[in-house]
């Protein structure tokens, strides 16, 4: 398995200085090759290497061969996501002008996708162009002067990373100071894969509500960020030298606790769960756009949909699989439709069966319980169904005749949160 370092550099003033005009070489290269990928519609790694390689090499011939070819690498990846999403844009904007048209509305101006471009690209380094000895805290970098060698910090959390096989790293210059992210491989645990299934359902109300009845993540933390929205609006009305001075101190605080949020609550499901289990969620890809919570004017409906188009589900995705890696877990998504409708006893499907964000009822056998714990069973159970279409039974599933499970009798006093 993989794990990232984060290491700062303890360069010399005079290492500082290469690193800068190294790093300056590197990004004017990257945003030479985004622009020709984007101007000329191409996205192809190989047609880009040979429109733009010789041409950065005469204009930069400093700078290693390797790093060229690193920023032409990370220019493609960014010119291809660039062009995906313009295509995606253009072929949505006909959809919402004949939207506005039918409810009345003026047409929403469009803005087209920009061609990617970077203040300060980091550096992909590999093994030809970087060396890192853990014994002395070392390590070497190509630079336009050569190669630079200088020490490094590992932070107290990564240690018990130190002496792993190295393999890439990127260079990357945040608030005046140089960190080096080191990619080091682990040997994976040996640990036995279970039986055991457990469904996560995941909300934005209720971070995280497992079907062994675990109910994980602080209610401070949705106040935090309103907190912090608040703060915000407040001082960009503002507008002054002062509130522009506070703004800038603000800046990427709220991203930090979303980030952390995501550490703890990854860190608790998986805390939560026997080693060797599976961790089934839901597949929330393309939920903006396909869900329905925001729309409208009144205020509640306003501070639904920033919510949810903040959701940092794919971040906590990342954070869950490599935590549950370490373990010997294995994650898994499922189809979340009807999840939340649908009865975990009888299996009775109907939208009015969820009464309010907390309460489940069945129209049809009354089964009552807590909304979200409701959708995580189901999400275990889909998981079931699907194994059982392959032919695989597990010990600890239940019968799948109706396609779900039925619960046992601690199950039907599950309390109404």
């Amino acid at each position: 398995m993989d794990r990232t370092i984060v290491v700062q550099l303890n360069p010399t003033k005079e290492q500082m200085a290469v690193l800068d005009q190294t790093m300056q070489e590197h990004t004017e290269c990257f945003n030479a090759v985004c622009r020709q990928g984007f101007q000329t519609g191409c996205s192809n790694g190989i047609e880009l290497h040979k429109a733009t390689y010789y041409p950065l090499r005469a204009e930069h011939p400093d700078l290693p061969a390797q790093l060229v070819c690193a920023s032409r690498v990370k220019a493609t990846e960014a010119v291809k996501s660039a062009l995906t999403w313009k295509k995606k844009h253009e072929a949505s904007y006909p959809k919402l002008v004949a939207k506005a048209e039918k409810q009345g509305r003026p047409a929403p101006k469009f803005k087209p996708v920009r061609c990617p471009q970077a203040v300060s690209a980091p550096i992909r380094y590999d093994a030809r162009s970087y060396w890192v000895k853990w014994q002395s805290m070392t390590c070497s970098l190509a630079t336009v002067s050569g190669r630079v060698e200088m020490t490094f910090t590992v932070p107290k959390h990564a240690l018990k990373y130190v002496g792993g096989k190295v393999c890439s790293a990127d260079l990357c210059f945040h608030h005046g100071r140089y960190f080096l992210h080191v990619v080091v491989s682990l040997p994976a645990p040996t640990i036995e894969p279970t039986d055991c299934v457990i469904g996560i359902d995941l909300g934005l109300n209720r971070p995280a509500v497992t079907s062994n009845r675990h109910f994980l993540g602080d209610s401070r933390w949705k106040e935090q960020e309103r907190r912090m929205f608040r703060i915000r609006r407040k001082l960009q009305r503002k507008g002054t030298k002062s509130a522009k001075r506070h703004l800038k101190k603000l800046s990427g605080k709220l991203f930090r606790q979303r980030r952390d949020h995501d550490h703890v609550l990854s860190k608790r499901i998986v805390q939560n769960a026997t080693p060797g289990s599976t961790l089934v969620l839901e597949n929330l890809t393309n939920i903006r756009e396909s869900s329905k919570i925001g729309r409208g004017k009144n205020g509640k409906n306003v501070e639904s949909k920033r919510r949810i188009h903040s959701w940092s589900f794919a971040q906590f995705y990342s954070f869950l699989a490599y935590k549950a890696e370490a373990r010997g877990m294995t994650v898994v998504k499922v189809d979340p439709r009807h999840t939340s409708q649908t009865c975990s006893k009888c299996g009775y499907q109907a939208r009015n069966n969820r009464r309010s964000q907390s309460l489940f009822l069945c129209r049809q056998c009354g089964y009552c319980l807590n909304a979200d714990l409701n959708g995580a069973l189901n999400i275990r159970e889909k998981h079931l169904s699907t194994l059982a279409s392959f032919g695989i039974a597990l010990t600890s599933g239940s019968p799948m005749s109706s396609g779900l499970s039925q619960p046992s009798s601690g199950e039907l006093q599950a309390p109404v949160l």
